[in-house]
Order: C-alpha cells, then structure tokens, then sequence
C-alpha cells in the first residue's frame, strides 16, 4: 500500500511540475491574466478537470511559479550577503549572481519582470511578498555592518528595498541583452555594479 501511494505521489508531482513547465512556456508569448487553463492542460495533454486536482485557478498557478522563480535565491542571496568580507565584494558577488541566474532561468526571469505590475492580483502580492523577504533578509544581514551603527531600522529597511530594487532592473537589463556580445553584457555588469556602488557611498554618508 506504501509503495502505491508514493507512486501516486511521484506521478501527481510529475503532472504537477508538467503543468508549470507548460504555462511558463506559454507565458512566453502572453501575460497570466490572458491564460487559459485548456492551454495549459492540452500542452501536457491532459483533461481539462486534472488542473484542479494541482491549482484552484491560473492565478493558484501563477503564485506557485513565483515561488519556483523566486523561492530558490534566497539561500544563495543569503550567502552572497554573510561570506562577503567587504562591500566591494557583496557587490561583484551579486551582479554575478543575477548574472547566472538570468542565464539559467530566462523565463523564470521573464515570467517574474511582466506579472509584478500585471492583473492578476494574487500574482503580484506573491512577488511583493517575495521581494520584501529579499529586502528584511539583506536588511538583517547589512544590521550587523559596523557601519550600521546609528541607524534606524526604516532607513536599513529602505537601503535594503534600494539594493533589491536595483537587482531587478540588473535582470532586466541582462535578460534583454542575453543575445548581445560578450561585451555588451560586460558592459551591463560593470554599469550594474557602479550603480550598486552610488547606493553603497550614499550610504556612507547618510548620518551625514
């Protein structure tokens, strides 16, 4: 009976994980709120009603691609932030991050950059959500800087919400460039990095 029910449970993850494959292919080429799930099912091949056996709605859908998209880097973000010795190097080490991963996960990156401000509702509360995460974790991590002395919990909070902010547009500038020479995406990281430079020395000066 064990066995047969962890086989059950394999081939559910399977249809479940075929399902999300299919709609971020689809979402290529449309927004979440345009998807239909008959799409989605006739791109795996399955019935209509087996939808409902994984998601409640498209939008149940698209929560758990963010989820997928986004819910892997916050372990590596972590790390990128606590096994940096110097400022200099949280930088260098986070453009490459966004670097590897816009490489790796193209349409995760696409799929993320089109629903944060698109229609469905649900959707973009799950990707603010992700990201004020991001924000109170670089938050917590930059609280234990010495140069952090003096400062109030909002303004830490705030130069955090500005250094994922600027990773975002970091994606998006790699992801629209990810055809272009090798020099051209060098081009993007050292502008990236300066960018994430201006936020570091206003910081510096921001007891000023």
């Amino acid at each position: 009976m064990s066995h047969t029910f962890g086989i059950r449970q394999a081939q559910k993850q399977k249809t479940r994980q075929a399902l999300l494959d299919a709609a971020l292919g689809l979402l290529e080429e449309q927004s979440l709120s345009s998807l239909g799930l008959r799409e989605v099912t006739r791109a795996v091949g399955v019935a209509p009603t087996a939808f409902y056996r994984h998601f409640r709605s498209t939008a149940d859908l698209g929560v758990a691609l963010v989820e997928e998209a986004l819910g892997s880097l916050h372990p590596m973000i972590r790390t990128t932030v606590t096994t940096a010795d110097t400022g200099e190097e949280r930088i260098t080490r986070a453009v490459e991050l966004i670097a590897g991963h816009v490489n790796a996960q193209p349409a995760h990156v696409r799929f993320i950059a089109r629903e944060r401000h698109g229609g469905v509702q649900p959707v973009r509360e799950a990707i603010r959500e992700q990201l004020g995460r991001f924000a109170e974790e670089v938050k917590a991590e930059l609280a234990k800087d010495a140069q952090a002395k003096g400062w109030s919990d909002d303004d830490l909070l705030m130069l955090s919400h500005l250094y994922v902010d600027q990773m975002l547009i970091t994606a998006s500038l790699f992801l629209e460039s990810l055809e272009a020479s090798p020099e051209e995406r060098e081009r993007i990281s050292r502008r990236a990095t300066h960018q994430m430079r201006l936020i570091s020395i206003g910081r510096h000066h921001w007891l000023d």
